[in-house]
């Protein structure tokens, strides 16, 4: 799929122009429309293409600063902003709950989650007419189905409930669409997942040039993940952790997936498109600078070293680090401090005058690409492991004790044997055994039960999943969210949170233009 990149920009392009109120009655002939462009269905996917674009806008004209890591990692307990004081301090605001509507950086996740869900609504309207391959068809069909999902997902968790669309907007439609509530929206990502999921192949149909695309497994992951999501913060749809154990064990029992057997490799190159990969936004480095009209990401620049070729932000906390078991090589693989050697490289971190914490992303680190602004990583959004983790918490949740304890140890054992990262040593990029003692990382035994066995899910998630923009989430359907805040941020974001339900959510602003064009209801507090 990263050979196709390049495509995208030609039906964006064409994207932008579909839905466009046509003023003439004949139909011209000879020129391509909306229309008669999913008739052919090497066109159709390159439209779908265009779908899979908009979730790696990150930066640039038109799409602004999109980083899931502002959200999921600086506003949770595991990151703060990092770089110098004074660069980007808007995501401070992200941090501390005091965020201007008319600017912020979610102004720019708000606008392109739209373009995403305007192109994914384009494809599903006009695949309806197409009469080719059946099975090409209901492929293209469940991967907008699960896009949409996808940018309707994101945006529900950051502002709550959107309006709904499941077609192209209408001129009647705009600035008469009411938003709906947090509960019904999720409701709608939901229906989009279940539909994606009896559309969509597995993993193992896909050629090797399409790896990165919408998966059957990847359909049921996010669906297990917005369920489980419900359960802890407004669950009038009224979920269970038996439906989330039942979805993860389809995945876990479908024989597509596995751990890689070495922690370390998961965010080298090795690890791109691996066993473990359920979803992961696919880049290919390249030449060019700034601007969206591109194939690479600008994810490792913003979070690398600055005494290198980084802007530096990003940085995980000193209680993440403190999470960690002694002698836990996933610590290694997360974060790194003045000192350390990555890939191969000695390390100079700047603290407190370009640094925050003292630590830096090693999930994000990499040598310098071609065109720093384009660097070609992967952004891995979804992993096995994270499956087994949710199945771990609903087993433990249905009585399933000894199962829950069995998956944590799965996870523990791969961590226990994995080695240091890439490039350990000054001038190599070998991976180098850890030495760590036996008795790392112990076997969670039958004597860790009820809330201890629950409190210890909640330690291997936010260990094994560290730097993976996940951990806000987590913490808000868990309740630990506030608890973690100082008073004052805690302040602020309970005056801005939708209350009412299992746990309260806090929620960004609609972004200013959209309330005063659409006419739409802004969060409390703003």
């Amino acid at each position: 799929m990263k050979n196709i990149k390049k495509l995208f920009i030609v039906t964006a392009v064409f994207l932008l122009c579909a839905g466009c109120k046509k003023v003439l009655d004949k139909k011209p002939e000879g020129i391509q429309t909306e229309e008669n462009f999913f008739l052919d269905p090497k066109q159709a996917v390159l439209g779908i293409n265009a779908v899979y674009d908009v979730a790696s806008w990150d930066e640039g004209p038109g799409a602004g600063h999109n980083y899931e890591w502002m959200y999921g990692d600086v506003m949770s307990e595991d990151a703060e902003k990092g770089s110098t004081p004074g660069d980007f301090p808007t995501i401070t605001d992200l941090k501390k709950w005091r965020v201007d509507p008319a600017n912020s950086p979610s102004g720019s996740t708000y606008n392109n989650m739209w373009q995403g869900i305007f192109r994914a609504n384009t494809v599903i309207k006009n695949l309806t007419i197409a009469t080719w391959d059946q099975q090409l068809k209901n492929r293209i069909m469940g991967e907008a189905y699960f896009m949409r999902g996808y940018f309707y997902f994101y945006m529900a968790r950051l502002f709550g409930g959107m309006p709904l669309f499941d077609a192209p907007v209408l001129p009647s439609q705009f600035g008469t669409t009411p938003r709906a509530d947090l509960a019904a929206t999720l409701k709608f990502v939901e229906e989009d997942f279940k539909k994606a999921k009896d559309l969509l192949p597995e993993k193992s149909a896909y050629a090797a040039a399409d790896l990165g695309r919408a998966t059957k497994g990847a359909a049921n992951a996010y669906l297990a993940r917005v369920i489980l999501y419900q359960i802890g913060t407004v669950n009038t749809n009224g979920h269970t952790m038996q439906e989330v154990y039942d979805i993860t064990n389809a995945i876990t029992n479908s024989g597509q997936y596995r751990l890689m057997a070495n922690y370390a490799q998961i965010f080298e190159d090795e690890g791109e498109n691996s066993g473990e990969s359920i979803f992961e936004i696919q880049f290919k480095a390249t030449s060019e600078s700034w601007g969206p009209i591109k194939a690479g990401t600008t994810n490792n620049i913003i979070q690398n070293n600055r005494k290198l070729w980084g802007w530096g932000f990003n940085n995980p906390t000193t209680s993440l680090g403190n999470e960690f078991e002694p002698n836990d090589p996933r610590k290694a693989a997360s974060m790194y401090k003045d000192g350390d050697i990555v890939q191969g490289i000695k390390q100079v971190i700047d603290f407190p005058n370009e640094n925050a914490t003292g630590y830096l992303n090693r999930k994000a680190a990499i040598l310098k690409p071609l065109e720093a602004k384009a660097s070609g990583q992967n952004i891995r959004k979804f992993r096995y492991a994270d499956v087994l983790l949710m199945k771990a918490e609903a087993a433990a949740g249905i009585n399933k004790e000894q199962e829950a304890r069995d998956i944590l140890n799965q996870i523990r054992d791969r961590a226990r044997l994995s080695s240091k990262p890439k490039g350990s040593i000054e001038g190599t990029l070998t991976y180098e055994p850890t030495g760590a003692p036996e008795n790392t990382l112990p076997p969670i035994d039958a004597s860790v039960t009820g809330a201890a066995l629950k409190a210890a899910i909640m330690h291997e998630r936010r260990v094994e999943l560290a730097e993976e923009s996940l951990h806000l989430w987590d913490q808000i359907r868990w309740g630990t969210y506030l608890s973690s805040l100082p008073a004052d941020v805690r302040a602020n974001a309970m005056a801005r949170s939708i209350t009412g339900g299992v746990n309260p959510v806090p929620v960004l602003p609609i972004p200013q233009s959209e309330v005063q064009s659409w006419g739409l209801q802004q969060n409390a507090g703003y």
